[in-house]
């Protein structure tokens, strides 16, 4: 079988694949959260990257940036609409990852939560 594939799926796979940004999604699915809150989420991420990637995901429309004028300024990070969207598929990524990935030492499945992903209500 031959097939074409889609330039809109290549295009969600390329945005999706880039190293950290399905997992800052996946924290952001949790609700809004400051820089500093993801960043301690995902401990082996840099906040070089962390701030790249939420540029990029800003630039996609999957996240937005809110800006508070307090003293000092808060910015949280929170996913758009598109964003939550993606949530029923991590729900299927923790799920197939629960059949079938294997992890060293690991004697039954970790992550009930992944499975049951479910986007925070927009505040």
């Amino acid at each position: 079988m031959n097939q074409q594939l889609c330039p809109r799926f290549e295009k969600a796979i390329e945005i999706l694949s880039k190293r950290w940004t399905a997992l800052i999604v996946f924290q952001l699915l949790a609700g809004p959260q400051r820089f500093v809150h993801i960043e301690n989420g995902l401990p082996n991420l840099s906040g070089k990257v962390l701030s790249e990637r939420l540029k990029e995901l800003e630039q996609e429309g999957i996240v937005r940036r809110e800006v508070f004028p307090e003293s000092p300024v808060r910015i949280e990070y929170s996913l758009t609409d598109k964003g939550r969207a993606l949530a029923p598929i991590f729900g299927e990524i923790g799920r197939w990852s629960s059949d079938w990935v294997e992890l060293p030492g690991e004697a039954s499945a970790c992550c009930p939560d992944i499975a049951a992903a479910k986007p925070q209500p927009e505040s």
